[in-house]
């Protein structure tokens, strides 16, 4: 029963917190000692981290962000999601002005969780497949 609930915990994030922004919602679920352990160098692998890469990078880019779960797979304390994220380029990203191209972010991440909240992360972002949507 714990991998449906760790299941639905996952949703709720995509859902209230990548696509709606909900700060509430974050800091509800997320662990204050929360570690992503695949965070682009440089960037602070806690809470901060994941807040700045979403709320100050990917939204303003692409703020009609969308989350399309293909494959999600629970074991133990560990959920596995295949999704895409689906957006408009409306904002500046890594240089790149606002082309108003319609992108799909291809990603596979693992979400570790404990009494109900985020406290871990490991991810795949095609990185390299979204700047070649936005430069061609």
């Amino acid at each position: 029963m714990t991998t449906n609930l760790n299941k639905t915990l996952v949703r709720r994030g995509y859902k209230e917190f990548i696509e709606n922004g909900n700060m509430d919602t974050f800091n509800e679920i997320f662990a204050v000692d929360f570690v992503n352990h695949t965070a682009p160098a440089g960037s602070p692998k806690n809470r901060d981290g994941v807040v700045y890469f979403f709320n100050h990078l990917l939204k303003p880019a692409f703020p009609d962000l969308t989350v399309e779960i293909h494959d999600m797979v629970a074991e133990g304390d560990k959920v596995t999601t295949r999704k895409s994220f689906h957006a408009t380029h409306m904002g500046d990203f890594f240089g790149i002005n606002p082309t108003n191209k319609k992108v799909m972010m291809e990603v596979i991440d693992i979400i570790e969780l404990r009494n109900g909240k985020y406290i871990g992360h490991w991810g795949l972002l095609d990185l390299h497949g979204l700047m070649t949507q936005l430069k061609t």
